[in-house]
């Protein structure tokens, strides 16, 4: 791990590049738990874990901080799978690799996983460490943040026993999250029956290029849904150009925007020239609209080989209506806080088997009633095909504590060593600290973090400098605890 020899502070930077070596995409921990397990009984800690993969070390309070609070750092051990569409990598197997960019860190054509892998290397230094002052000190590693917090929900509420919590998932040096949005999954199953292709050109029609992003933090931003700009497409095509459908599939993870789709239709002969002409036409005006936000957007169409079998003619205009009709984005700013998404909904993936198409979305909100709305919405517009509809069991959001003395604490070391005032406030992602909150009522809780930008995609970076930021003021506020 050249690149991160000479970055600092030198033991966060080690055992993140530990770390990148060790596949850990979500719900396939047991490698990075075991290696959390190791690593606290190596160092003589005491060391747990439950049957989720959880991991938790506890380390004493150093001299003169015996009477200090209670503070657990938390951290997730799994990290977002995405690639570039021309990168040859598997995320069971390989090691993510590293790569300097100027003041700035990222990966070969995959996600960094610094989100949250540098929230576990921070804490694998504090407990590493034998020259920092803390009071007694406990290490929280949960497993499964991205596709479900699993992980904090299965947690025991009688494992942890620390009166506060510094939550190192945040993504914006210089500020501190008292609060975030709760979320709930809905999915869709829409059945299809095939029928034989009878002649005409087959095409594959492609929108790629798109930045993506994590679809709470970056929701609000005008980036392009690709699964929403090829329902577009479709749409029209279908209308203008009696298209039919044989395969469709776009994005990937349900917390991340969809960078890429695809669809192979059909065409008669005597159209063909009309749906290139089409594509052409509309994808300009679309990469017009999206000229600011989305400059490398590209709609193609290429020849492909005539497909077997298509989607009966039903299903084909059930779908492209109902994808074209249903909600993407934000759908509601929070009436109390200036700039805060309150409520939206991300059109996440689409893809196919033998019987049915299967879509995933995603609905968040800080207001509980209005996130099953959210969901609602959903369900109803695609009961209107007879889809299946499933709604997950959902996590709660974080109600925010802007009187707590940790937060007062943080804000006052920030202050004195920045010689700014930091932000605080509530974002419209999802944190375990909505879930660890109803498990533990009492517990005061910040959230913060060095500067990532691009999390969820293969553009996922950290800003160097903010790390060695990030490390000094976590252990200025550890201090300050006393």
């Amino acid at each position: 791990m050249k690149e991160l020899n000479n970055l600092k502070p030198a033991k966060v930077w080690q055992f993140f590049g530990e770390l990148t070596q060790i596949p850990r995409p979500s719900k396939h921990e047991e490698r990075v738990s075991a290696f959390l397990q190791k690593f606290g009984h190596d160092r003589g800690l005491e060391t747990l874990h439950d049957e989720l993969g959880n991991v938790l070390i506890r380390k004493p309070a150093t001299p003169g901080y015996e009477n200090a609070p209670k503070v657990c750092v938390q951290a997730h051990m799994d990290m977002v799978c995405e690639k570039n569409a021309d990168k040859q990598f598997d995320f069971m197997t390989d090691a993510i690799q590293p790569m300097l960019d100027g003041e700035w860190l990222t990966a070969d054509g995959t996600t960094l996983g610094a989100d949250d892998g540098i929230g576990v290397a921070a804490a694998m230094a504090l407990l590493d460490a034998d020259d920092i002052e803390h009071g007694p000190l406990e290490a929280l590693f949960t497993v499964d943040e991205e596709t479900g917090l699993t992980g904090a929900a299965g947690l025991s509420t009688e494992w942890l026993q620390s009166e506060m919590l510094l939550n190192f998932d945040d993504e914006d040096e210089g500020e501190f999250c008292i609060g975030c949005a709760g979320g709930i999954d809905t999915t869709v199953a829409i059945p299809y029956t095939t029928v034989k292709t009878e002649g005409g050109k087959a095409f594959c029609i492609k929108v790629s290029g798109l930045k993506g992003g994590h679809s709470g933090d970056d929701i609000n931003k005008g980036l392009g849904c690709a699964n929403k700009i090829l329902a577009r497409l479709l749409y029209n095509a279908q209308q203008q150009c009696s298209i039919r459908l044989s395969s469709i599939a776009g994005g990937n993870l349900r917390n991340a925007i969809a960078r890429e789709a695809y669809a192979v239709v059909t065409v008669p002969d005597a159209k063909a020239d009309a749906l290139a002409a089409l594509v052409a036409d509309l994808g300009e005006k679309i990469r017009f609209e999206f000229r600011t936000t989305e400059p490398s957007l590209s709609i193609t169409i290429e020849p492909a080989p005539m497909p077997a079998s298509l989607i009966d003619t039903t299903t084909q205009n059930n779908l492209l209506n109902v994808l074209l009709a249903v909600a993407h984005g934000v759908l509601a700013m929070s009436r109390e806080l200036p700039n805060l998404v309150e409520t939206s909904t991300n059109l996440a993936s689409i893809k196919m088997d033998e019987h049915d198409i299967h879509i995933a979305t995603s609905q968040r909100s800080s207001v509980e009633s209005a996130k099953m709305a959210a969901a609602q919405k959903i369900e109803a517009t695609f009961n209107l095909v007879g889809a299946k509809v499933t709604h997950g069991d959902g996590y709660p959001g974080w109600t925010p504590n802007p009187d707590s003395r940790l937060l007062k604490v943080a804000v006052e070391t920030y202050k004195g060593m920045f010689h700014h005032d930091p932000i605080v406030r509530a974002i419209h992602a999802g944190l375990e600290c909505g879930l660890i909150g109803e498990k533990y009522p009492k517990m005061q809780m910040i959230s913060y973090g060095p500067t990532l930008r691009g999390v969820h995609s293969p553009d996922e970076r950290i800003e160097i400098k903010t790390v060695q930021m990030f490390w000094d003021l976590t252990l200025a506020i550890l201090r300050s605890l006393k």
